[in-house]
C-alpha cells in the first residue's frame, strides 16, 4: 500500500482495531487509541526507525487495511489479542516466539487469581492443571498491565499477594474443612486483609467477607470481557440490577449499576496515551546504558531513560552482571540483552552506549540478531571521563545530542552509585 490509498479509507479518530491484508490473506494486527492517526503512522518517513524494516515490509506488501470500532481502547486491546490468537497473522507471530508473548490467566482455585504471565513462564513453570482460563496473546506487556488496573477497579479480584482468609485459618491451626467460618462485623476473625484489600481492588477474599459463589461471579465477569463480550456482559448485569432492585436488595443493585456505568465510560486515558506514544515512532525516548565496576568486581550496568528532554526516573532499571568480569563489552551486551527479553517496555528511538566502537558495535550486532533496527550512538570520554565525542548514526546525534548528552550523564551518575552500594553491602557483610 501506499500513503495516496489512504484517500479512500474514511478511517475514524476512535479506538478500534485495524487489520492489514493482502488479498484474503490477513498480514498484521494491532489496536489503537485512534484509528486515523495510527494507520497514518504507518506511511511515515521514519517508519523502519520506530517499528523495523519487517513491518515496512508489510506495508508495501499489503494491498487492503479493514477496522473495526470499538468503544474504549481497552476493548481494543482485547479484541486485538482475540483476533491474533484466531487469525495468527505472519507479521504478528513471526517477530514473536510464544515465550515472549503476555497472557492472561484465571488460576483453577477455590478462588482464583487473576495474573499476568509472559509465555516464558507459562510454557516451563505452569502445569495446565493450574489454569481455568488463559487468555492472550497480549502483544504489550504494559499495555495489558495498565488494562487490568481498569478492570480491578470495576470487578475486584484476587492477585497472588492475596492469601484467602481459610488459609490463613489453616496455618494457625484455627479452621479445619469441617467448620463453618464464624464471622463477627461481616469479617472472619484472626484473618489478615491484604494491602489491595485496604484500598478496595480486592473484594474481601483475605478478609472472609466474601464467600466462593458471590467471588465466582467476579471470575464469571472477568472472564465474559477477557472472551471480549462487553455488550452480553453489560446486558447480563442490567438483569441482575434489575433483579436486585425488585427484591429490594438495593446495596447489590447499587454496586451492580456502578458497574455497568464503569464500563460504558471506561476511563482509559492512561491506554491512549501509551497507544499515541508507540504510534509516533517511540516518541523522543532515549535509553542510555553504562556499566561500572573495581577492577571486575561487583559489577553492574543501568539503563536510564530521557523522553522529551525529561529523565524518567521511574523507568531506569538496574543489572547485575552474571557473566561477564572485567569485561565492559560483555556486561554491555548481557545488560541490553536481558533489556530487550522485556517486550513490555516501549523501544527507545535512540540506544545510547558509554564507550567507544567496540561497545557500540557490540550493542549494533545484538539489536541485529533480534531485528530491531534502531540506531546507536556511542559516547566516547576523555580522561577525566567527561563526553569528548559522539560517534554512530548522525542523524540520530543531530536530531537528539542535547538528550543523548543527558541520558549519559544520568547513566554514569546512576551506575556509579548502584555500584557504591554494591560494594558498601559487601563490605559490611
Amino acid at each position: 500500500m501506499k500513503r495516496e490509498e489512504l484517500k479512500k479509507y474514511k478511517l475514524p479518530d476512535a479506538p478500534g482495531v485495524y487489520i492489514f491484508k493482502k488479498g484474503r490473506k490477513i498480514l498484521y494486527i494491532g489496536k489503537a487509541g485512534s484509528l486515523r492517526d495510527r494507520v497514518r503512522s504507518y506511511f511515515a518517513s521514519d517508519l523502519a526507525e520506530g517499528r523495523g524494516i519487517h513491518i515496512v515490509g508489510m506495508v508495501a506488501d499489503a494491498s487492503s487495511l479493514s477496522w473495526q470500532k470499538t468503544d474504549s481502547v481497552l476493548e481494543a486491546l482485547i479484541l486485538e489479542a482475540n483476533l491474533i490468537k484466531h487469525h495468527q497473522p505472519p507479521f504478528n507471530v513471526d517477530q514473536k516466539d510464544n515465550k515472549s508473548w503476555n497472557y492472561v490467566v484465571l488460576t483453577k482455585e477455590a478462588f482464583p487469581r487473576v495474573l499476568v504471565v509472559r509465555g516464558r513462564e507459562l510454557y516451563q513453570g505452569w502445569n495446565k492443571a493450574d489454569i481455568k482460563h488463559l487468555f492472550g496473546p497480549f502483544p504489550e506487556g504494559g499495555a495489558l498491565k495498565e488494562a487490568l488496573r481498569i478492570v480491578r477497579r470495576i470487578f475486584p479480584y484476587r492477585d497472588s499477594k492475596c492469601i484467602p482468609c481459610h488459609e490463613q485459618l489453616r496455618k494457625k491451626s484455627l479452621y479445619s474443612n469441617s467448620r463453618e467460618l464464624e464471622y463477627k462485623d461481616g469479617k472472619v476473625r484472626d484473618c489478615k486483609p491484604c494491602f489491595n484489600r485496604q484500598i478496595g481492588l480486592c473484594p474481601g477474599v483475605c478478609s472472609g467477607e466474601v464467600g466462593k459463589e458471590e467471588y465466582a461471579k467476579t471470575i464469571q465477569n472477568i472472564k465474559e470481557l477477557f472472551s471480549g463480550k462487553f455488550k452480553g456482559l453489560k446486558r447480563r448485569l442490567a438483569r441482575e440490577m434489575k433483579a436486585a432492585a425488585k427484591r429490594e436488595d438495593f446495596e447489590t443493585a447499587g454496586k451492580l449499576r456502578r458497574q455497568i456505568s464503569a464500563l460504558e465510560h471506561i476511563r482509559d486515558v492512561s491506554l491512549i496515551k501509551a497507544e499515541r506514544h508507540v504510534s509516533s515512532g517511540g516518541g523522543t525516548r532515549i535509553e542510555a546504558y553504562d556499566v561500572a565496576h573495581t577492577s571486575g568486581a561487583e559489577t553492574v550496568a543501568v539503563m536510564t531513560v530521557v523522553d522529551n528532554g525529561e529523565a524518567l526516573k521511574a523507568a531506569y532499571r538496574k543489572f547485575k552482571i552474571r557473566t561477564a568480569t572485567n569485561n565492559d563489552v560483555a556486561a554491555l551486551k548481557e545488560a541490553l540483552s536481558r533489556r530487550l527479553n522485556h517486550t513490555e517496555w516501549l523501544l527507545p528511538r535512540v540506544f545510547v552506549i558509554d564507550g567507544g566502537k567496540a561497545q557500540m558495535r557490540a550493542a549494533e550486532r545484538l539489536l541485529k540478531e533480534v531485528g530491531i533496527t534502531i540506531p546507536v550512538v556511542g559516547v566516547v570520554k576523555n580522561e577525566f571521563h567527561k563526553p569528548e565525542r559522539l560517534i554512530g548514526d548522525q542523524r540520530a546525534i543531530k536530531a537528539f545530542e542535547r538528550d543523548i548528552l543527558l541520558a549519559n550523564n544520568e547513566a554514569h551518575r546512576f551506575s556509579l552509585a548502584y555500584h557504591r552500594r554494591r560494594r558498601e553491602k559487601i563490605s559490611i557483610k
